[in-house]
């Protein structure tokens, strides 16, 4: 686990943000860390050219499985920290279930395809992609082949994702889409859980979650520990894990230059900082 740990800040699949600056999300909040899971396919550059690859293939879905998982396979014996994720994912997976249960593997586009088609080769499960629009193509473990199956009654399914914050995914799309094809879904594992919500609401939905890391006060302390952040840093990060609205809230009172600087920053900064003010997200107007 300590190789997981170190890997999440060498590739920074996990970065926290400077003293003092937070950093902008999509939604016009703030906060102290950025979380890209799938740097850990080795390296920020890597990730993103694997992500460019599947865009290329969505046109052409057929080939798109077995595409996909040539990459990945050849990544896994080339990679030392791509392997040691996978690995300990299949490890946890292996402790907490008796994989004879385990009839399919299932992934959604496009990150959970990281690491659900090379856990389903490695345990020996044919795999479902599933695509944003809900369809599905089914493939055998080494995806040689795709197979043709309307109903898959009653059969037990393993979601593996690439974190989980607030299950909205799963929920919205995943858990029904395996429904539909009249299986279920028992279990989902995911390298990180960001401590959200997200594994309560899936526990509440029948499905098992089984995460690699938790983004909790040990991470940090972890984090502190391997020199990846300051003392100052933690105290920011412990504050947001227990009350994340009120840590932004305190930070940006005690410190107006901050959103002064991000709305006469760069065009993207500029309107996330704009969906702060305009939708008072922090009760600050």
């Amino acid at each position: 686990m300590s190789d997981i740990i170190s890997n999440l800040f060498s590739t920074t699949a996990v970065r926290f943000c400077p003293e003092n600056k937070p950093f902008w999300y999509t939604s016009g909040k703030i906060g102290p860390y950025f979380v890209n899971t799938h740097f850990l396919y080795g390296s920020e550059k890597e990730a993103t050219e694997l992500l460019t690859f599947i865009d290329t293939l969505l046109s052409n879905r057929t080939e798109l499985p077995q595409k996909i998982f040539d990459k990945v396979l050849k990544q896994y014996n080339d990679n030392a920290i791509y392997k040691s994720v996978i690995n300990s994912m299949k490890e946890i997976i292996e402790k907490n279930i008796n994989i004879d249960e385990i009839d399919y593997i299932s992934g959604g586009e496009r990150r959970d395809w990281f690491f659900s088609n090379i856990i389903a080769y490695l345990l020996k499960k044919p795999h479902i992609s599933i695509f944003k629009n809900l369809d599905c193509i089914i493939s055998n473990y080494d995806f040689t082949e795709i197979t043709k199956v309307d109903n898959l009654n009653g059969k037990k399914v393993l979601h593996i994702a690439d974190l989980v914050t607030t299950a909205s995914s799963y929920v919205r799309a995943w858990i029904p889409v395996i429904e539909k094809l009249g299986a279920k879904m028992v279990w989902t594992s995911f390298v990180i859980d960001r401590m959200q919500g997200g594994s309560d609401i899936l526990k509440n939905t029948g499905v098992q979650p089984l995460p690699v890391v938790q983004l909790d006060k040990s991470l940090f302390q972890q984090a502190l520990d391997l020199h990846s952040i300051n003392v100052e840093q933690q105290k920011m990060l412990n504050k947001y894990f227990d009350n994340p609205d009120e840590t932004m809230k305190e930070f940006l009172i005690n410190h107006p230059e901050f959103l002064e600087n991000a709305l006469n920053s760069d065009e993207k900064t500029k309107q996330r900082a704009k969906l702060l003010v305009e939708g008072n997200l922090y009760g600050l107007n």
